[in-house]
């Protein structure tokens, strides 16, 4: 029998599945349809941005100890078999031993090798998601929505080199984003006027013109509670970290939109309006009380104070506001596919773990930093800014609209801008709970929209879309979310920003090790093949001169 006919064989059978699959896994952007939203099919949004969330790279932590012997059956056998009275002893014990190896110690050490190939193969899975989604979609910006590793736990050692990883395989290629943006360098070119407005090299407030190219090798991390912590355990030593290896925990941007000279779809006016997207990245993790650090609790709502005293007037459509943030607002249970959840550490009564912001923490930002209220008589009508919130934290992902009913015209606005630190954010008193019900309550509703439930009237209803992604991890098949935002000058009296979202997902980690193994299959089949063949070859042209030899002698 020859023997590379089979090899040959089964390697060219498996040769037409092999190229199929790998084209499809690494063309599965535009096969799956994965895009950006278009103002028209000819011309891109000038944002574009690419969120990925909760990639939660693992370490040691699911490891077994390197300390630990790899077969502890044995560590004692010797000393055993020496000090033992009888062979029947000696055998007894030797049985013992090879059932423990064979039932225990084995599968622990074959399935600890199993993890350490797993976590190589994840990282590089992840990797292929950001790689494959970047070069199809072509983003302006690139973010991660929080849980860049798996533990806040992790000794500072691991932490290195769960963020080494981070860096040079899964977001190979990217960068951090520079200090001087996160921490808002005042340019020489600006004003006395605009001075007041930047919180002296503290929380960002940069201006940029919208398209730089630089922005697309830079990656926005967000914290999430697997990388600094809830509230009730969230402390300096760990913001440090992680502000040193990722970036800050609180800062903003400001892009603006570059107008085109020959752009007439709006009619003509003298003072235009600059139209600006206003990109905030915020530490929600210490949002809610109690805190375990109350000078960090301090710090991010000193930064909400500063995004809400330097934000647009509520009436300037020209302006949006696109928040990026982990944990997601307050929602009812049946919403999403995480219900409201709040536990505390018995120690200090920290928050131990939450799914959501409560409510608090939550109408704070939305009649806040979007200026949304039920009150038609505060400025804007209760309407407030143009934006969109982006979260993660609930892996499945949950597409909702917020919205409040307006109550009857009042001769008073009771809307404070400034916040009060010292509030309890998951606490409900007595006061609150009159005052809700005299007053319309924040609601959500989920999109697609659910025909049981009642849909708000865009037009007058203050309203205000958030975005839970979908994680990228490989057991919720690699997703990844794609946000629009371009400014159409038709809408409105100066235009109006109009923001849309998509997503697409690649498929369970299961997908990539299939193609992969079988390709790895079908070139050993044609390599074992190829040597076999050649192998042959040469015999057979060895045994040709040898009886050419043998003529010529004759």
């Amino acid at each position: 029998m020859r023997l590379s006919s089979p090899f040959l064989l089964l390697a060219l059978a498996a040769l037409p599945i092999a190229i199929l699959s790998t084209t499809w896994l690494y063309l599965y952007p535009p096969l799956h349809g994965c895009a950006f939203p278009t103002p028209s099919p000819s011309s891109p949004a000038p944002f574009r941005l690419l969120a990925l969330g909760d990639p939660q790279l693992e370490g040691d932590s699911s490891l077994p100890k390197a300390s630990a012997p790899a077969f502890p059956a044995l560590k004692y056998l010797t000393f055993d078999l020496q000090h033992a009275g009888t062979w029947k002893t000696r055998r007894r014990i030797v049985r013992d031993a090879i059932v423990k190896v064979t039932t225990r110690d084995l599968p622990r050490w074959l399935e600890g090798y199993r993890k350490r190939i797993d976590l190589w193969g994840n990282d590089y899975y992840l990797a292929h998601v950001v790689r494959q989604t970047r070069w199809w979609t072509q983003p302006t910006h690139v973010a991660v929505l929080g849980d860049l590793l798996g533990s806040q736990w992790i000794s500072d050692v691991e932490f290195e080199k769960r963020a080494g990883r981070y860096w040079n395989t899964v977001f190979r290629g990217f960068e951090k984003v520079p200090e001087e943006i996160m921490t808002g360098v005042v340019h020489e070119e600006e004003t006395d006027d605009t001075q007041e407005a930047q919180q002296d090299k503290k929380w960002g407030g940069t201006t940029e013109l919208l398209g730089a190219k630089t922005w697309t090798n830079r990656l926005i991390n967000i914290p999430g509670n697997h990388d600094i912590g809830y509230a009730g355990d969230f402390h300096e030593a760990r913001a440090e970290r992680f502000e040193r290896v990722f970036g800050s925990l609180n800062w903003d941007i400001v892009f603006e939109l570059p107008r085109s000279p020959t752009n007439t779809t709006a009619s003509p006016s003298l003072d235009r309006k600059t139209p600006s997207l206003r990109l905030v990245i915020l530490n929600d993790m210490n949002l809610d009380t109690p805190a375990y650090s109350f000078d960090l609790q301090t710090q991010t709502y000193t930064f909400l104070n500063h995004i809400i005293a330097t934000s647009k007037p509520v009436e300037d459509k020209t302006h949006t506001t696109v928040l990026l943030t982990h944990i997601p607002l307050h929602k009812e249970k049946g919403i999403c596919t995480d219900a409201p959840f709040f536990s505390f550490f018995q120690s200090n009564g920290g928050v131990k773990e939450q799914n959501m912001l409560s409510p608090y923490s939550s109408k704070l930002i939305l009649e806040n930093v979007f200026g949304l209220s039920g009150n038609p008589d505060v400025e804007g009508g209760g309407l407030g800014r143009r934006g969109v919130v982006i979260n993660g934290h609930d892996h499945a992902g949950c597409d909702v609209l917020h919205y409040i009913a307006k109550e009857e015209a009042r001769k008073e606005d009771k809307q404070e801008l400034d916040i009060d630190v010292t509030k309890f954010g998951n606490e409900t008193s007595s006061e609150d709970t009159e005052s809700r019900d005299e007053t319309p309550v924040w609601q959500a509703v989920r999109i697609p929209h659910n025909e049981g439930s009642p849909l708000p009237q865009n037009a007058t209803t203050p309203h205000l879309r958030e975005i839970t992604l979908r994680s990228m991890m490989g057991d919720y098949a690699g997703y990844a979310g794609f946000l629009s935002a371009w400014f159409d000058e038709s809408l409105g009296e100066e235009g109006e920003w109009r923001i849309e979202f998509a997503s697409c997902g690649m498929g369970i980690q299961h997908w990539w090790w299939a193609v992969h193994i079988m390709d790895f299959i079908v070139l050993v089949l044609f390599l074992i093949g190829g040597v076999a063949w050649g192998c042959k070859v040469s015999r057979r042209s060895a045994k040709a001169g040898k009886d050419r030899s043998t003529d010529k002698k004759e």
